[in-house]
């Protein structure tokens, strides 16, 4: 029928978070010019995308009740 399985022991999985390498990773590659100036050309591009959208979406935002005041006063004076 239904057999009792011995528990597994993973002792391994904890010791491999104590494991150390003694062999160190190759040194990282430096950003070329080109690079450099092709991820500060899209940081200034997304920058300026999220400011424009700002500027242009703040007046749509905004209520406007000036409007309403002015119509109000041209209807009284007719």
């Amino acid at each position: 029928m239904l057999r009792r399985r011995e528990p597994v022991p993973f002792a391994f999985v904890a010791e491999a978070d104590r494991f150390r390498s003694n062999v160190a990773p190759p040194p990282r590659e430096r950003p070329t010019l080109g690079q450099l100036a092709g991820r500060t050309l899209l940081g200034l591009t997304l920058v300026a995308g999220l400011v424009g959208s700002l500027v242009i979406g703040t007046p749509a935002l905004s209520t406007d009740t000036h409007s309403d005041t002015q119509q109000s006063q041209a209807s009284e004076g007719r």
